[in-house]
Parts: structure tokens; C-alpha cells; sequence
């Protein structure tokens, strides 16, 4: 039944003031909810991370943690995934989904890093778009957490799902919710942001029948497909 539950939530912000002082208060909530989230995918350094999160497009971060630790015991190094052949590779994270797709992109990168790099991860943005498999979602994920750099905001399906009910963007395309975002949210909480609404995707706020009264932004959340 889509009624709102109790607490009853706040009314829609009417003016600028009133949508920065709510933005405010679902930060602070966010805080309260998970003061300090990182992310999910296992890695020990910048390479690994970045072929974490290209195997996780499309498929979930845990079952790309059941695969990486074989995966980089038989690659250890980043010439180890150049050299491989796409066919061995694809066969090798083909429970991940799309695994032709996700080889050719983890080979072109090790040699791109390798070849253009020096071998490491470039900690700019522009330079980390070069690499093949490292759109903006992937380059965000890498830099903030593998070096700290707020280059933006994640925007996966979660964060896309959460800003559109939170009210927080109108926007349909992840690259046009990023702007949107990184427009409200100060620069310094990017990184924490992605990483808390990743986090609350994944537990009270689902896809289908999201469990608002176990959510600590129900009072601010006047979503249409609020349930009691």
C-alpha cells in the first residue's frame, strides 16, 4: 500500500533556501546511517580496484569478490593481464556477465596504463577516461577510493534510483545526475555520499517495496512509491 509512514514526511521544499537546508538534513542523516562506508568491491591496490569495478558492471559486487581473489592470484601484476589472451580472460571472469565485453576492456587498460602510465593508475580524471573500461562511474570509484580524490560522484543504479526518489534530480542520464549532484552535495562529502547511498540501495531503500520504516530519511522523503 503506497501511503507514508510514520513519522509524517516533511512538505516539498518550496524555495532554495528551504531545498538547501533539506539536502543538509539528509546529509546529516546519511551520517548518522553509516558515518564510515567505503567501498564494497576488495582490492589492495589503485589496478585491482579498477578491474574490480569494471567486472561489476551489470553484476554484483559480491559476486565479483568471489571471483577476483582467484583472478589476480593468477594475474598478480598489471603485464600479467596484458599479456593474457582475451579468450582465457573472458573464460575466466565469465560468471560476471558480459565477460567478452569485460576482457577486452581489463586488457586494454593494463596495456594502456602500461604503455601510456608507466604502469600506474593516473590519479587525474581526464587521463583515467583514456583508459579503456574507465567510464565516469568507474574513474569516480577508483580515484575516491583508491586515492582520495573527490573527482566527482558515483552514480550506479542505486545512486540513480535514491536521487530521483529523495528529489535531489529530474535527470534521467547518469552523466546529467552527476551534475546535479555534485551542484548540492559539497565537494568534500562527494566521495562519503556515493559510498552511503550505494550502502542504503542496497538495504532499506530497494528497487521494489522499499522498507521506509526502517529508514532514518523517511521524514524527509515524500517519494510516490513510499510504503508504510
Amino acid at each position: 500500500m503506497l501511503l507514508c509512514g510514520l513519522p509524517k514526511p516533511s512538505a516539498k521544499p518550496k524555495t532554495a533556501a528551504d531545498r538547501a537546508a533539506r539536502v543538509k538534513k539528509i546529509l546529516a542523516t546519511l551520517d548518522q546511517m553509516y558515518p564510515n562506508v567505503t567501498c564494497a568491491l576488495h582490492h589492495s591496490n589503485a589496478w585491482e580496484l579498477l578491474v574490480a569495478t569494471i567486472l561489476s558492471a551489470q553484476c554484483t559486487d559480491k559476486r565479483v569478490n568471489m571471483v577476483t581473489p582467484g583472478l589476480f592470484k593468477k594475474y598478480p601484476t598489471i603485464r600479467d593481464f596484458a599479456s593474457v589472451s582475451q579468450d582465457e580472460l573472458a573464460q575466466d571472469i565469465k560468471s560476471t556477465g558480459f565477460f567478452n565485453n569485460k576482457a577486452k576492456s581489463v586488457i586494454g587498460a593494463a596495456k594502456k596504463v602500461l604503455n601510456d602510465f608507466s604502469g600506474e593508475i593516473p590519479q587525474d580524471i581526464d587521463k583515467l577516461l583514456t583508459v579503456p573500461g574507465a567510464a565516469r562511474k568507474t574513474a569516480n570509484v577508483v580515484l575516491g577510493t583508491a586515492f582520495g580524490i573527490a573527482s566527482g560522484v558515483v552514480v550506479d543504479t542505486h545512486v540513480q534510483r535514491i536521487s530521483h526518489r529523495l528529489d535531489l534530480t529530474k535527470e534521467a542520464e547518469p552523466v546529467k545526475i552527476e551534475k546535479d549532484l555534485m551542484k548540492i552535495i559539497p565537494k568534500e562529502k562527494w566521495i562519503l555520499f556515493s559510498h552511503q547511498i550505494i550502502h542504503l540501495g542496497r538495504g532499506p531503500c530497494v528497487a521494489r517495496n522499499p522498507k521506509c520504516a526502517e529508514c532514518k530519511l523517511d521524514p524527509l522523503c515524500y517519494s510516490k512509491d513510499k510504503t508504510v
